[in-house]
């Protein structure tokens, strides 16, 4: 999607601010013993009072309101009966509908006190995001986002998850430009517009480098074995850099 008009921006906000505020309350109310099921059902009330919709559900009849991915899940986790269990990583992922506005959203949660590690992985995962939202803006390359998220991981000796890319969205859950690669690239050629709908969302590892399916057909892993965290916003590229539309009240 292209933003031309103040309205298309707006309406853009309105439905980035659901999903923002759906996954900040869904954290909030997390907490040990509970099931994702049930943390699926409160992300589910909070869209429904917005008048959202759930975009996994409606475009890929994916079984959830959201996407919960617990530890070794590293994407695509379906809600179930397992129980988070403090020490956990939870990845919670919302992209939702209102209006003909799509908006995603996404970012990993400690529950309780985790492993130094997982801690620092967790905050080097968000800056991860922040660099690569920094490379956005009009006709910036958009090999730029993998460049300098790559350079960032290496110099801490992190890996990058390579084929889980950011992606174009705003009239559709997942559309052109599609397959952004957040980690470096030389093939990618192609140029941000002015108004550019997308994603960045790269997932940091400390030794992960593809993310596979096992036996549900949706849930995702890391290949070699390994901690993954994701962090994800829904940004615009403007003259002035990125505006980042997916921010809670």
């Amino acid at each position: 999607m292209t933003i031309t008009h103040e309205d298309e921006l707006n309406g853009l906000k309105e439905i980035g601010r659901i999903v923002a505020n759906t996954m900040h309350g869904m954290a909030r109310a997390m907490e040990p013993g509970m099931k994702t099921r049930e943390l699926d059902d409160i992300g589910r009330a909070l869209l429904d009072l917005e008048g959202a919709v759930s975009a996994p559900e409606q475009v890929y009849d994916f079984p959830g309101a959201t996407c919960i991915s617990v530890n070794e899940e590293i994407a695509h986790g379906i809600p179930s009966e397992r129980v988070i269990l403090a020490g956990d990583l939870v990845n919670i992922d919302v992209s939702a509908s209102k209006n003909g506005f799509f908006a995603d959203t996404g970012a990993t949660f400690r529950v309780g006190t985790v492993k130094p590690s997982l801690d620092r992985l967790c905050k080097d995962g968000k800056r991860a995001m922040e660099i690569g939202i920094r490379q956005v803006g009009s006709n910036r390359p958009l090999a730029g986002i993998g460049k300098a998220v790559g350079r960032f991981a290496s110099d801490r000796g992190y890996t990058l998850i390579q084929n889980l890319a950011s992606h174009g969205v705003g009239r559709s859950l997942h559309e052109y430009p599609s397959e952004i690669a957040t980690w470096p690239t030389r093939r990618e050629k192609r140029r941000m517009n002015k108004g550019l709908v997308l994603t960045v969302e790269p997932f940091l590892s400390t030794g992960g480098l593809w993310a596979a399916e096992r036996d549900d057909e949706w849930t995702l892993y890391s290949e070699p074995v390994a901690p993954v965290v994701q962090y994800e916003h829904t940004v615009v590229a403007t003259d002035r850099g990125p505006i980042v539309v997916t921010l809670p009240d």
